[in-house]
């Protein structure tokens, strides 16, 4: 006689019957036909965690003592760069090569030719980090002239969420200028999670760059942003339509987003959206909506706020 199951097998048993079931719909080809990374190379994906390291050892390079090893005597400087330095390209130069296998569809399996490529991308962003030093030096230097609560420039580079995100975004505009696959992406969106701040990695950033607070601000690819510009928290500097192909999909690449010459002061909550110009020297005041171009020395604020029982409030930009 067959001994009846135990509840405990009854339970195993319909649990991989379910199982089964549940595994049969994830492979069904409409299932998988948007979500699945299947591409015929041996290449792993870029790694988050290596540059991550990669990222912390930067930060070390660019501001000796603020990040990295607490205490930096000058005797043993030139040693701690140099071996930073040499990590840092051996990391950029697998994580470039990787990356570009990811974007690649023709990727070719232990491609030599790629490989060289990937070292001649990255040593071409090495030779980039002192110049990337200087704009972070001078964006430290507005952070501490612009807030009045800074104490120091140093306070600025240790603890400030806008100076992460310029480094991040100083590093990552090298390599998307270098066209580096996704690793520019990767490398911003690091610091967007961590501060709030949303910068594409294709903006053009001037130096004396400063974003008080930070918090909720965006711009956009194609963004060119002068000398001396300065934001405050929730600031979008965006685009106001997409172009589309006859076929519906959106037109990439195409510049979209606004230009603020120098000097450009934007306020809270201001948006300032498409392929417009801000003028030298001008103040965009707070929760200002803007779509059209404005001259140096503009002052566009919104209208005085008004109580009027049982009507809704309203904002009109005007010139002051």
């Amino acid at each position: 006689m067959t001994p009846c199951p135990t509840p405990d097998k009854e339970i195993t048993l319909s649990r991989m019957h379910d199982l089964d079931e549940v595994t049969d719909a994830l492979c069904r080809p409409e299932s998988l036909s948007s979500v699945l990374n299947a591409k015929d190379c041996s290449t792993p994906l870029p790694s988050y965690d290596t540059l991550k390291e990669m990222m912390e050892r930067l930060k070390a390079v660019l501001f000796p003592g603020y990040f990295g090893p607490s205490q930096v005597h000058r005797e043993s400087l030139r040693y701690h760069l140099a071996a930073n330095l040499d990590s840092i390209f051996r990391m950029l130069s697998e994580q470039i090569r990787r990356g570009g296998c990811f974007a690649c569809a023709d990727y070719v399996n232990d491609c030599r030719g790629c490989e060289v490529a990937s070292k001649e991308m990255a040593m071409k962003f090495m030779r980039r980090i002192p110049a990337i030093r200087d704009m972070l030096a001078e964006d430290a230097r507005a952070a501490y002239e612009g807030d009045p609560a800074a104490t120091s420039p140093g306070e600025t580079v240790f603890c400030y969420p806008s100076m992460l995100t310029m480094i991040h975004h100083r590093i990552a505009h090298e390599l998307y200028a270098l066209k580096v696959p996704i690793i520019p992406r990767i490398i911003g969106e690091m610091a967007h999670s961590r501060t709030g701040i949303d910068i594409h990695p294709g903006a053009q950033i001037g130096e004396n760059f400063f974003i008080d607070h930070g918090t909720g601000v965006v711009i956009g690819e194609t963004c060119i942003i002068g000398k001396g510009c300065r934001l405050y928290q929730g600031v979008t500097l965006g685009a106001l339509s997409f172009s589309k192909n006859a076929d519906g999909t959106l037109v990439k690449g195409i510049p979209r987003h606004p230009i603020l010459e120098d000097n450009v002061t934007v306020y809270a909550g201001a948006s300032i959206l498409g392929r417009i110009t801000i003028g030298k020297g001008s103040v965009i005041g707070g929760n200002v909506w803007l779509t059209h171009s404005v001259p140096e020395g503009s002052r566009i604020v919104q209208s005085g706020a008004k109580a009027r029982t049982g009507e809704a409030l309203t904002g009109k930009c005007e010139k002051v």
